[in-house]
């Protein structure tokens, strides 16, 4: 039997409306949702970015200066010769310790021996002129001015011979002053004139550092500041300042500034790189964990924080020093609560809901839920 086709569709309707009655009617019992104002204040927290803070406070800290420099040698010289000849010796190896007046080259005698022995002949001849002139002046057969005249002669032979014994000597090229031996230039056999070197004469004792000191820092030290000095090589030292440069370098708008470090055993090298660190007075200052540093859209570093109402704020800081447990820095409110974690997921003027994180005793961080800290900034 063929259905009627306005019964199909009445029927399609009567059942879309029973469901349409169902779904409308049911739960129609269960109580309406009742909007107070701590439902509305808790929505508004759970819709809220979370971010961990921690409470810093400012204290008395040392003022820090850190430079950077180099280890330099106390002085160097280029050992040279002072006469001509060919090198017969050479009398220390690259590396070893010679003291002042050591023998670090010689070299060959060659005619100098003879001009020495030469001169001392002519000094015996002239004496003995001497003496024979002043037996026949005191007898009346020799004038009193030839006896002059032989003593001229006389201290002209002795200085001659002075003069060849120092040429004579001039073969043995010394060292200075204490030092290493560090570099030679000249082997046997090659010839040396006057200025030509033998070799590179360094002393180490005391170790000199030099580093640059911008205008704000120069007026916060003086001669004979302590600082404590770590070298590239992994050693650490202490020193003091003993110059710094009074006009600044027209370049860099910089001064030198030169330190002194004992080396007795010569265990520190020059030419090191070198990071000084040098106290100047206390200042107020709050550590912080040294990776929350951000950059603000002008590019200051500086970090993030809440203030009492919870909005995000920023402010440019300076580090004044560094140790294991963090960075110690100027520009914050006395007492802050920095964001440790979130800080690169909000932006300045947003609230925010904030969460303690803190230290626990036994070194491990915790954290627990902040209530409102009324009064900090």
């Amino acid at each position: 039997m063929k259905l009627n086709t306005s019964y199909v569709i009445a029927g399609s309707l009567l059942v879309v409306g029973g469901i349409w009655f169902f779904v409308n009617n049911i739960g129609e019992d269960a109580p309406l949702p009742i909007s107070t104002p701590a439902t509305v204040k808790a929505a508004a927290r759970r819709a809220m970015p979370t971010v961990q803070v921690r409470s810093v406070s400012a204290v008395e800290h040392p003022n820090v200066l850190e430079l950077y420099g180099q280890t330099q040698a106390n002085r160097e010289v280029s050992v040279k010769a002072e006469t001509s000849g060919l090198v017969a010796q050479v009398l220390v190896r690259e590396g070893d310790r010679v003291k002042k007046g050591q023998t670090l080259c010689r070299q060959d005698l060659n005619a100098r021996g003879a001009q020495v022995d030469q001169a001392k002949a002519s000094l015996r001849t002239i004496e003995s002129d001497l003496n024979a002139a002043r037996v026949l002046a005191e007898k009346g057969f020799q004038s009193s001015s030839r006896v002059t005249a032989f003593e001229a002669q006389l201290d002209g032979a002795r200085a001659v011979l002075k003069q060849a014994e120092i040429e004579a000597d001039n073969i043995n090229i010394r060292a200075p002053f204490d030092g290493i031996w560090e570099r030679q230039n000249a082997q046997v056999g090659d010839f040396l004139s006057p200025g030509l070197s033998c070799g590179l004469l360094v002393d180490l004792s005391p170790l000199k550092v030099n580093a640059q000191m911008n205008e704000a820092q120069i007026s916060k030290v003086t001669i004979g500041d302590s600082a404590q000095i770590e070298l590239a090589t992994g050693q650490s030292v202490s020193g003091a300042i003993k110059f710094v440069e009074a006009k600044a370098d027209p370049a860099t708008r910089t001064f030198r500034v030169e330190l002194h470090v004992p080396n007795a055993s010569y265990t520190l090298k020059a030419g090191v790189t070198t990071t000084v660190r040098i106290t100047s007075g206390l200042t107020s200052a709050q550590q912080i964990p040294g990776n929350i540093l951000t950059l603000a859209d002008n590019g200051d570093v500086g970090v993030r924080y809440v203030d009492a109402g919870n909005i995000v704020r920023f402010a440019s800081v300076k580090t004044i020093d560094e140790d294991n447990n963090g960075l110690w820095v100027t520009g914050l409110p006395d007492r802050t609560r920095v964001i440790v974690e979130g800080q690169d997921f909000v932006s300045v003027g947003m609230e925010v809901d904030a969460e303690e994180n803190y230290i626990s005793p036994n070194g491990s961080e915790a954290r627990q839920v902040s209530e409102t800290l009324s009064g900090q900034e």
